[in-house]
């Protein structure tokens, strides 16, 4: 058996995988991940929705930024155990959103590009900072603190001093 599969039946592992099913599995996880697809997929149609599709270097911007956003959503409803990782990633492109007019070459900041770019922006911070609590509180309050040391001893039945367990 290689490595590699000793490795993902590992018990610490599997209860890891555990945690973060049960965290992508929860109504509200499945919400903000769900509005954050949408998000996502309504900012890469946005310059075609508003009408600002002339302005090609944010219609570039937003679909791209767009879809990055609904992939990375795709990712967290499908494998969140194995995208947890990148979740900060979904508020810094709502932050990005909201800069870019500003800063997107092209003279691109008129008022309906800002007004879009940063409320789609803002609900997608909003968004992802929501799946990055979700995720903390789901995952770190299952199992709860580490054991104290002292709590892992237990006495041996012959009167000899106490066994330590390993874990």
């Amino acid at each position: 058996m290689s490595s590699e599969t000793m490795m993902s039946r590992h018990p610490d592992i599997v209860e890891l995988r555990e945690k973060y099913e049960r965290a992508s599995e929860a109504p509200d996880a499945q919400a903000v991940t769900g509005l954050m697809f949408l998000t996502g997929l309504y900012l890469a149609i946005s310059p075609w929705v508003v009408g600002f599709n002339g302005l090609s270097t944010l219609t570039v911007n937003n679909l791209v930024v767009g879809i990055a956003l609904a992939m990375l959503a795709l990712g967290f409803a499908s494998v969140y155990g194995r995208t947890h990782g990148i979740v900060w990633a979904a508020p810094l492109i709502g932050l990005w959103t909201i800069v870019a007019p500003w800063i997107v070459s092209g003279n691109v900041d008129t008022t309906s590009t800002i007004w879009n770019n940063v409320v789609t922006g803002a609900v997608a911070v909003l968004l992802g900072l929501a799946s990055m609590f979700l995720g903390m509180r789901r995952t770190g309050g299952l199992t709860g603190p580490a054991p104290r040391a002292e709590a892992t001893r237990t006495q041996r039945p012959s009167g000899l001093g106490p066994e330590t367990s390993t874990r």
